[in-house]
């Protein structure tokens, strides 16, 4: 039986899954996923996955089946064509590359957008590309593929709209309709892709065209020298680049309407769907809302124990004099912060604040040093700095008087504000607090905002989300488990806490068992575990188990999670299959980053893998969860425990 032929009430979990995750006190458990990582229909593979259609719907019916109720999603802007990171893409546009052709392909009538694209045009796409097993991506082509499909798209409606044909009148309405609605952002992302074209794909610093006192390049520069000359250019530029901005107008409206109809699809089956709201910005934004950024100033990442180089991200760093206006509203700034908030909260349940210190305590570093590095590592928290003589220029942003710092240590370490006054803690807050408003508007609650603080949390950050009721994240590969105090323990997490083994910035847990054997770690590692998962009198057996079978040491580290005081787990989709390819390297450019994908044959090969303990078994996590949260728990509960531990046959052998 296919997705295509199975009820809602058929992707729900095992009951005694369910039952075993309420007893545990576990409110959420996601599966994050980004969007190129989906696979492909069969004959509908361009090189990369789309979050929506039937091949993204059944494999998230798979994730229901086997127990989550969550799938948080990565950020959805447009990439460019030589970078695939998500955390690059347009704050409002949807990625073209997540268009589903295959629905799109499908014969007219089998769906609401079905028959748009010429069946021979996507089988065309599909024989060029590149790609080998489809474990991997291949951006560059999909992004060609992608643009070409709508092209076509864009070229045979209309056609059919000459001939008089109503379908296509209708839809060529409807586009319009969406097009005004969502003018304040649709009409210059469609004029600077438009426009990045012609100009050969450049960056806009590039651009030399234009008139006088306003080139193309600084089309949307407030302090231009010729705002009129601008306004000018832009109504003239709109005209010469109609086609083309017709065309994306088409695909963001398809976009649009895909990931309705998936959004529908899943809570039918169950399942919540969370968003990415990233920190950085695209190319596209620093050109058309660029005025709301500081000149002088970039974002980044304090060093740290992760990266202790510091990161150097370059991202634009939103001008605090632009928050609120004048008489006290909304400012350019919180403006923009709504409008994005406004769009994502009509498309997702919930949100991954993507670095919320960017919103609350930003580490920001000169843009005029010439080497990044040199800058981030010597740069300072943007509101924390009253005094520094290397940072004269943001001593008007101060919030803390000099004499609440403790300059005995780092400025970026987390105590480097000693202490604050309420009146401060809003005034840090001001963005996040405007953010989570937002969010219980639309009545979702605290566990619904998920904060992505890691290895730093400031005393301003940690006093912003303590008075809204957020937490933070727990990734306990990452944990020192020789102190009592590291952050990402996870007998240190609190129940408002996401906790996860790992996440997009870190290798998989598969990958990192295998290394902490061949480096000495495993023993360690299964000392601590065996401490929270079983009674005193049966640790030294459990530890040596765990540190000879790195497949135990896996499970075992994902059942510590569940045994934590966090109400929310989170796995991130390679620990879920077993795989041990890394999908991103954080601070470090590499050909491979953003390129993991699920294969298409996923269902077999987990089923396979699972039976040998070579994949996330959920059941067995979770009865090793139920015997450490509580022997007593274990005893009331033994019906429930031997059924989740029938699949732990691999166990037992090995």
């Amino acid at each position: 039986m296919t997705e295509a032929t199975r009820s809602p009430s058929e992707a729900r979990p095992d009951a005694a899954v369910t039952k075993a995750l309420g007893l545990l006190g576990k409110r959420r458990l996601a599966l994050a996923i980004h969007d190129s990582c989906f696979p492909a229909a069969p004959g509908a593979d361009i090189g990369r996955g789309s979050p929506y259609g039937q091949a993204a719907r059944e494999f998230l019916a798979f994730a229901r089946r086997l127990g989550f109720d969550t799938v948080q999603f990565g950020p959805q802007g447009q990439t460019g064509r030589d970078d695939p990171s998500p955390y690059l893409g347009t704050l409002f546009s949807r990625n073209v590359l997540n268009l589903d052709l295959a629905s799109l392909a499908a014969a007219p009538g089998s769906g609401e957008l079905a028959g748009l694209l010429e069946p021979g045009e996507l089988a065309e796409l599909v024989a060029g590309c590149p790609g080998g097993d489809g474990m991997r991506t291949e951006h560059a082509y999909a992004y060609d593929a992608s643009h070409r499909a709508l092209a076509a798209m864009h070229r045979d409606l209309a056609a059919r709209r000459r001939r008089g044909d109503a379908a296509a009148i209708e839809l060529t309405g409807a586009v319009a309709d969406f097009s005004a609605r969502q003018d304040h952002w649709l009409e210059a992302d469609a004029l600077y892709h438009a426009l990045a074209t012609h100009h050969g794909g450049r960056h806009h610093r590039r651009w030399t065209a234009g008139p006088a006192g306003c080139p193309d390049r600084d089309l949307y520069d407030p302090g231009a020298a010729a705002p009129e000359v601008c306004r000018a250019r832009r109504v003239e530029l709109a005209a010469t680049h109609h086609e083309a901005m017709a065309r994306y107008r088409l695909g963001q409206y398809l976009l649009q309407r895909q990931h309705t109809i998936q959004k529908a699809a899943l809570h039918a089956l169950g399942l919540r769907l969370y968003g990415d709201l990233q920190v950085g910005m695209s190319a596209c934004d620093q050109w058309s809302r660029g005025g709301c950024y500081l000149p002088d100033y970039l974002l980044g990442a304090p060093p740290s124990r992760t990266n202790p180089a510091g990161q150097p991200w370059g991202y634009g760093v939103l001008d605090p004099r632009q928050y609120l206006a004048a008489g006290g509203g909304a400012g350019p700034v919180l403006r923009l912060l709504l409008a994005r908030l406004e769009r994502m909260l009509e498309d997702f349940d919930g949100l991954r604040i993507d670095h919320p210190h960017g919103l609350v305590c930003p580490w920001v570093y000169r843009a005029d040093d010439p080497d990044p590095y040199h800058a981030v590592q010597n740069g300072a928290r943007l509101f924390s700095a009253p005094d520094l003589p290397d940072h004269p220029a943001l001593a008007p942003y101060a919030i803390p008087r000099p004499q609440q710092l403790n300059r005995s240590v780092a400025r970026h370490a987390d105590d480097w504000v000693a202490h604050l006054d309420p009146d401060q803690v809003a005034r840090y807050g001001l963005l996040l607090d405007a953010l989570v408003g937002k969010v219980r508007e639309r009545g979702g609650s605290s566990e619904d905002v998920l904060c992505e603080v890691l290895s730093t949390l400031p005393r301003p950050l940690a006093r912003v989300i303590e008075r809204q009721g957020l937490g933070r994240f727990r990734v306990t590969q990452k944990a020192d488990v020789d102190d009592p105090a590291d952050p990402y323990r996870g007998d240190n997490a609190r129940p408002e806490d996401w906790i996860m083994a790992g996440n997009h910035d870190t290798p998989p847990l598969w990958q990192v068992a295998r290394r902490w054997q061949q480096e000495g770690e495993a023993g360690r590692q299964a000392d601590y575990l065996a401490a929270r998962l079983v009674p005193r009198e049966e640790r030294a057996d459990f530890a040596a188990a765990l540190a000879r079978d790195h497949r135990k040491l896996v499970h075992a580290k994902l059942a510590a999670a569940f045994v934590s005081p966090a109400a929310q787990v989170m796995v991130f989709f390679p620990d879920l299959l077993g795989l041990e390819a890394s999908y991103n390297r954080a601070g470090e450019v590499h050909p491979d980053n953003w390129t993991v994908r699920v294969a298409a044959d996923y269902d077999t090969a987990y089923q396979r893998a699972v039976t040998r303990g070579e994949a996330l078994n959920l059941p067995v996590v979770l009865a090793l969860a139920l015997r450490g949260r509580s022997p007593a728990l274990a005893t009331l509960h033994r019906d429930l425990l031997e059924r989740l531990w029938r699949q732990a046959r691999w166990w037992d052998e090995g």
